[in-house]
């Protein structure tokens, strides 16, 4: 859920990415995704991941690599069959001005088109970064609940302070969007494989 693009990582970007190769994830790339996942979870900006949990989920992630060195990384991982969702962006700090996060994001997008895939959506902190590659803001109980199921592990929960974004990529199988919630509202409580959820709210 909780990603390492903050705004100190997208602002200024320029497309000085020269050399970055962008591509899906190895089995060999995990030591280095690791070090780069686990380094932001320290600071408590990314969930941190184990080396079962990446081997489980290895084929949601694309790697970018300046030469031998994984500069960043992110997933896109399958809620159901029209929608998925653009999580785990991290780019490394020697690398945070090269474009990389946008690099990540649009060809996380593209497998997403590949796979037919009616939207994506994506937690964050920096949505005017998201905005400018054809996502919009969002009301949380607007996603699959399912969606929600790593939040509850993580400790920003109760006070969450990400800002949900959507990006439909096939309009015409889109519903129209509801806005029938009051703004200030507690979310209703949901109910998913027998999990009760109730949604946080947003920390203004």
């Amino acid at each position: 859920m909780i990603s390492a693009l903050t705004p100190e990582l997208v602002e200024n970007q320029t497309i000085s990415n020269k050399g970055i190769e962008v591509r899906k994830a190895a089995m060999h790339d995990i030591p280095p995704l690791l070090e780069l996942i686990n380094g932001y979870a320290a600071k408590g900006i990314m969930l941190p991941r184990t080396e079962f949990e990446m081997s489980e989920n290895m084929r949601d992630f694309m790697v970018a690599h300046a030469g031998n060195q994984l500069v960043g990384c992110g997933a896109l991982h399958f809620y159901s069959p029209t929608m998925g969702e653009v999580r785990s962006l991290a780019v490394a700090e020697s690398h945070k001005t090269h474009g990389i996060g946008r690099m990540l994001v649009d060809s996380l997008v593209y497998e997403a088109k590949l796979y037919g895939l009616d939207a994506v959506f994506a937690f964050t902190y920096v949505a005017d970064f998201f905005g400018k590659l054809g996502f919009e803001e969002v009301e949380r109980g607007e996603l699959p609940l399912k969606s929600w199921k790593d939040c509850l592990r993580c400790p920003k929960f109760q006070c969450c302070d990400e800002i949900a974004v959507l990006r439909v990529l096939r309009p015409n199988r889109w519903p129209p969007r509801e806005y029938g919630t009051a703004p200030g509202l507690v979310p209703v409580l949901g109910v998913e494989d027998d999990l009760v959820v109730l949604l946080p709210t947003v920390r203004k």
